[in-house]
């Protein structure tokens, strides 16, 4: 079984939740996908770091990272699983205290070619939040990947905003094919 099959084993059998619940855009659902139940496992975090670091060296991406939390684990993954670049992480808001940064780890500077990552993507906002803050930062963005996409529109909105081209490791096809109104 190759890294693909087995994160989207491992979203099935750990993150998919059957039942009504609703999204962070305020959509009510009749399933859930927790991918961190899934990619916080060390064998979908190995097999989601593969993924990731592959393809973010496909691009000749240096930095990799987006809103935290969905991209945190993401971010990290790539990493062990390869991606010899830098990780960051975009805060919703710039902190009060500290260095009252928005964008966290280290330094990114205009060369950098930025990946930006989410567990899961429904309509796009966190993504289009960490793309903002990059393109407030000037900073260039290569790709955007998603661990799975709920095909809710995100992918357009996305590209759109980012200028750049957009992967999901998975779809909800992959991993909840037989689910209501598929």
């Amino acid at each position: 079984m190759d890294a693909r099959q087995r994160l989207i084993a491992l979203l099935r059998e750990h993150a998919l939740v059957i039942g009504e619940v609703v999204l962070s855009g305020g959509a009510t659902a009749s399933y859930y996908v927790d991918a961190k139940r899934a990619t916080l496992l060390a064998e979908g975090f190995a097999a989601m770091g593969e993924l990731v670091a592959r393809q973010a060296g496909e691009w000749g991406a240096t930095a990799i990272g987006g809103t935290t939390m969905g991209a945190d684990p993401v971010a990290c993954a790539a990493l062990a699983g390869g991606f010899a670049g830098k990780a960051f992480f975009v805060r919703k808001e710039v902190k009060g205290h500290g260095l009252s940064r928005r964008i966290e780890g280290p330094l990114l500077d205009a060369g950098d070619r930025c990946v930006v990552v989410e567990d899961v993507v429904s309509t796009g906002s966190s993504t289009l939040l960490a793309i903002a803050a990059l393109a407030e930062a000037g900073l260039q963005i290569c790709g955007v990947i998603s661990v799975l996409d709920r095909l809710g529109g995100g992918r357009e909105a996305i590209e759109a905003a980012a200028g750049a081209p957009y992967v999901a490791l998975c779809t909800i096809d992959d991993v909840y094919p037989e689910r209501p109104g598929a």
